[in-house]
């Protein structure tokens, strides 16, 4: 690593205090979207990242937020649990299921990755079959975000105004946080021209336990909707393909950066065993499923400090700051319009990351089976969820099963991949298109 040189305790606490700054505003976006809990979502990150240190050997210098990619999944098994009568936020722990499952996945596929290599695993999933995937991902989730501006579209306006210009022509730390700028200042104008009610932020008290144990897998064992569980199995654990590239594109990234073969050492299969436990624990706490974070990489690029310690004290803060409500409840106040702008560019770059996958892969569609396999992911993905059922649904003795568009279209990509002759896919030959899959890079 060529540069891991001794700080101060001040440099480590103000670098620490850098990287909260960046992976924030992405990281507490994921619950204000979704409806998880902003406090648990904070100290999930914090030790999420801390138990991926102790299993990589504290050798990689990554933090690990909130994923973007299981947006949809959330959205699915919210829709599914409510036409099952289940109010407020009784759904969580039913997505909390899903992505714990979806984290175990990446532990089955760290062993594959050990027993076997990446190379040989890869195989099986080429950007012809993830990057269609995520192009759904954002396609999929593009309406609720028109629908969230319309509450205000000045203010919506603003936030994507914002979030372009410090992107486009920021410098330093400022183009590295442009989502977290955006949010801030709009925000900021919509409470000053008293669209913000502020009054659950004053009643939140300033000390509080992160946790909510009604929104837990563990609330599930009193009583748990087995056909609800099973569709929220199908609904999330299919998207672990495509954060599992994610991932692996964000290993790529990190090593780049930081000069060092994180790939070889410590491995792929311990970064992904990693990465899917720290999943794991978020999801049975009612908190979004975790991922590493291209923003951090960003801040690692600009510092040039790679000493994962510095993550490590940016881990502890977010813990710290989870036992605040009322630094909750300041996120929870956030105007709709505010989360419509902003997811208005994140959605439709969690697309056009998709289409980046496919084309720095140098996907050939003048392959017929190439074609026939994106044609279907896309159609099944989206024709189903916009469909008026928005699920495919049938029954097994008296259990009701809803399969969601992405899952059918994850399943049916991954097997005509499988079966249909002419993968060439080799992975690891193309530095680009192994770090094309960052959906936290803007």
């Amino acid at each position: 690593m060529s540069n891991t040189k001794k700080l101060s305790a001040g440099k480590y606490a103000l670098l620490g205090f850098q990287h909260v700054f960046a992976m924030f505003g992405a990281t507490v976006l994921v619950p204000t979207l979704t409806g998880l809990d902003v406090a648990t979502t904070l100290l999930m990150a914090g030790l999420g990242t801390l138990l991926f240190h102790l299993i990589t050997g504290g050798k990689v210098p990554a933090f690990l937020g909130s994923s973007f990619a299981f947006l949809g999944g959330y959205a699915a098994v919210r829709t599914m649990a409510e036409s099952q009568g289940v109010a407020g936020t009784g759904w969580i722990p039913y997505a909390g299921v899903g992505v714990l499952v979806a984290g175990l996945i990446y532990v089955v596929i760290s062993l594959l990755f050990r027993a076997f290599g990446p190379s040989k695993v890869m195989r099986y999933f080429p950007p012809i079959v993830t990057g269609p995937i995520i192009i759904c991902i954002g396609i999929n989730l593009a309406s609720s975000a028109v629908n969230n501006c319309a509450a205000n579209w000045w203010i919506a306006i603003l936030a994507v105004a914002i979030i372009v210009v410090c992107n486009i022509w920021g410098k330093g730390m400022i183009k590295i946080i442009p989502i977290l700028l955006g949010v801030v200042g709009s925000y900021a104008v919509a409470a000053l021209c008293g669209m913000v009610d502020f009054t659950e932020v004053r009643e939140a008290a300033w000390i509080g336990f992160p946790i909510k144990m009604e929104e837990t897998v563990f609330s599930l064992f009193s009583g748990a909707n087995g056909s609800l569980i099973i569709s929220a199995l199908i609904a999330m654990v299919p998207i672990s393909l495509a954060t599992m590239m994610e991932h692996i594109g964000d290993i790529c990234a990190i090593s780049s950066t930081v000069g060092a073969n994180f790939v070889e050492d410590p491995g792929l299969h311990r970064t992904l065993l990693g990465d899917g436990l720290a999943t794991s624990m978020a999801a049975l706490f009612g908190a979004p499923a975790n991922t590493t974070y291209g923003e951090n990489t960003g801040v690692l690029a600009l510092t040039k400090v790679y000493d994962p310690k510095v993550i490590r004290i940016a881990a502890c803060i977010a813990a710290v700051l989870s036992f605040c409500p009322k630094f909750a409840a300041l996120v929870h106040c956030m105007p709709t319009a505010t989360i419509g702008g902003v997811s208005l560019i994140l959605y439709g770059m969690i697309s056009a990351v998709g289409v980046r996958n496919v084309v720095e892969n140098q996907v050939d569609f003048t392959k017929s089976r190439n074609v026939i396999i994106a044609a279907l992911i896309m159609s099944l993905s989206l024709g189903i969820s916009f469909s008026t059922a928005g699920a495919i649904a049938f029954q097994i003795g008296s259990v009701t099963i809803s399969l969601s568009g992405l899952a059918v279209a994850s399943l049916v990509g991954v097997l005509l991949n499988a079966i249909l002759p002419g993968n060439d896919y080799v992975f690891g030959k193309n530095q680009n298109g192994d770090t094309a899959m960052d959906l936290g890079r803007m």
